[in-house]
């Protein structure tokens, strides 16, 4: 038998310590989270993706009582990019959450299983890896490219 591991490489950073662009993905997806339609679960996330035609597209989950009808942050956020900006390449994506009392939380969350095979498919559309910032309170972690969220991914291509 022979054993795989699966490794994924994740730097933690302060706020301080990021780029201004990253910066303002990081102020955008907080800022995001605020415009959250989220009544059922509480729990309001934002996303905001850097294109390389230098827009910043925002979204944030959107919740209806029929859940498969509602759509999180990031696909909201990705889906409307690439309908408005159908040549631009994602470069980043950056992800914030809070709850409902305005707090942000003390953890990073990662996209769920959903988001994660979305996001993919518009790295694999970039040609090139996109990062991924996710955002806390205390913590900041960049990976540098969604196929490190969803290894042994489905694809087509």
């Amino acid at each position: 038998m022979k054993s795989l591991s699966i490794n994924i490489p994740i730097a933690v950073y302060a706020y301080d310590e990021l780029s201004d662009l990253d910066k303002r993905l990081v102020d955008e997806a907080r800022k995001a989270t605020f415009r959250a339609y989220a009544p059922y679960s509480k729990f309001n996330v934002g996303a905001a993706i850097a294109l390389d035609n230098g827009e910043i597209v925002t979204g944030a989950n959107q919740e209806n009582v029929a859940y498969p009808s509602g759509t999180c942050a990031e696909r909201t956020a990705c889906y409307y990019a690439h309908a408005q900006f159908p040549e631009a390449k994602f470069q980043t994506i950056a992800i914030a959450a809070r709850g409902t009392d305005g707090v942000e939380l003390n953890a990073p969350i990662s996209p769920c299983g959903a988001c994660r095979q979305a996001l993919l498919e518009y790295e694999i559309l970039a040609e090139h890896d996109v990062r991924v910032i996710l955002v806390s309170a205390n913590d900041i972690y960049i990976i540098s490219s969604v196929k490190q969220l969803l290894p042994l991914a489905f694809s087509s291509f």
